[in-house]
């Protein structure tokens, strides 16, 4: 990440005007995303490079979602030099994409820019020392469409860590991990999911706006190889009802002065107070910041017992059914982080991390956030009342009540920022309503002839 007034950003811009002579680059996209978390694309002639990387792009933000009225609708976009990189699959007449920071025409940031929430966020934790490192488990959908039925299917039979090299499936991920490589994401692990044709791609973890950067990065190569080979990946946490559904569990670090603050050696488990407190935070949190991490209508199909997603608010170490766990470390210290479970891949991971950064960092400099005991028990197996008794709260259940909490919440909305606030509650609010008015084709099946 790059900002406007780094002393490096002129010699990197430099760079990458170079490349674009060299390369023969004719066209660049300038990418940022709406409020949803949408990709949004334009593209420049190369030959304008040197005069975009010094002032911009104008364009009209008013039909993006989340970014003003017609009023106010005049926006810049702000190249980040460090995110410039050839596609790798345009090999003919060949394109760039660079990512940007969104302005006024005043010179001030957009307030409503993702990225900038997310950087304002960053900037909170270094007013402490503090380097915030996550790193996104993305799994999605490979499907098939059946061009008479209008439907699409799995685009395989397969299950968890199944095994084909012959397989266009498995080819597709590899095609997946080297276009990562050429766009400077380095892949840890990559392999099929529990569900038919469910995949994932495991990266590796970087500083927060690095790492929302590179979660979209993925989105739109994954996307791409599925549609060079006359298939659709879909990143919708629930695309088929009865099978798993599609997260992104988040693993998370805290360091300064390139020490892991999360690792304590003296304590049992080698975990810090800090991360103990920093947990507590997100589990105070958890129900308001739902909304954001788990954002659309269909992001509840996922969330319910019984499918390897979390429901209830608590942590634990091994055990998968709590919001947020402890994977084992093997006692290594900068490996020591705590995973949440419940983002989903379709959010927008600027605001997702932002929020998972600010609410983790509220928890551990609040004298008035408790720490939490951990339960290693399995969560989906408690009754009502022994839920009560160990004081365990579930998620909300539909976006609706997601967005109740998330309207109450003062700490969103210091997160988000007071315009921004209301600007992402009334968008979901509005994807609700039109989910909510909507009839299925399960209800016609099932009411027509009983009622």
């Amino acid at each position: 990440m790059i900002k406007k007034d780094d002393p490096s950003r002129k010699e990197i811009s430099e760079r990458v005007i170079e490349t674009v002579k060299e390369k023969d680059i004719k066209f660049i996209y300038l990418q940022f995303t709406d409020i949803h978390g949408i990709i949004k694309s334009f593209e420049i002639n190369s030959k304008r490079i040197e005069d975009f990387m010094e002032v911009g792009e104008n364009f009209d933000g008013s039909s993006i979602t989340g970014y003003g009225a017609i009023e106010e609708s005049d926006k810049v976009a702000i190249p980040d030099p460090s995110t410039f990189y050839i596609l790798p699959w345009r090999r003919e007449n060949k394109v760039a994409r660079i990512i940007c920071d969104i302005y006024k025409p005043d010179g001030e940031r957009y307030e409503g820019d993702p990225r900038y929430i997310l950087q304002k966020a960053v900037d909170k934790a270094a007013e402490y020392g503090l380097k915030y490192y996550c790193a996104p488990e993305m799994e999605f959908f490979i499907l098939n469409q059946e061009t008479k039925a209008h439907e699409f299917k799995p685009s395989d039979m397969r299950g968890y860590f199944d095994y084909d090299p012959y397989d266009i499936n498995e080819r597709m991920r590899y095609t997946i991990a080297e276009y990562c490589d050429k766009m400077g994401i380095e892949i840890e692990a990559l392999h099929h999911e529990v569900a038919f044709g469910q995949h994932e791609v495991d990266f590796r973890y970087d500083e927060a706006v690095n790492t929302a950067d590179n979660t979209l990065t993925i989105k739109t190569i994954i996307k791409t190889v599925a549609a060079h080979n006359d298939m659709t990946a879909t990143f919708m946490p629930k695309p088929f009802p009865g099978i798993n559904g599609s997260g992104m569990h988040c693993h998370q670090s805290l360091f300064k002065d390139g020490t892991n603050l999360f690792y304590d050696e003296a304590d049992k488990d080698n975990i810090s107070y800090k991360m103990k407190k920093w947990i507590a935070g997100q589990l105070k949190y958890a129900r308001s910041m739902c909304a954001v991490l788990s954002s659309w209508p269909n992001s509840y199909k996922r969330l319910v017992p019984g499918y390897e997603a979390p429901v209830y608010v608590a942590w634990g170490f091994r055990n998968r059914s709590p919001l947020i766990r402890v994977p084992d470390f093997h006692g290594k210290p900068n490996s020591a982080r705590c995973e949440i479970r419940c983002p989903d891949p379709s959010g927008n991971p600027y605001l997702q991390f932002a929020v998972l950064l600010s609410t983790g960092l509220e928890g551990l400099i609040s004298d008035d956030i408790e720490v939490i005991e951990p339960t290693d028990q399995n969560v989906y197996h408690f009754s009502t009342k022994d839920l009560e008794k160990a004081g365990i709260i579930s998620l909300p259940g539909n976006l609706r009540e997601a967005l109740t909490e998330f309207k109450k919440s003062e700490m969103m909305k210091e997160i988000f920022g007071e315009q921004m606030f209301k600007n992402y509650y009334y968008a979901k609010l509005e994807e609700y309503d039109a989910y909510r008015i909507n009839v299925s084709e399960w209800e016609r099946d099932r009411y027509i002839t009983r009622l």
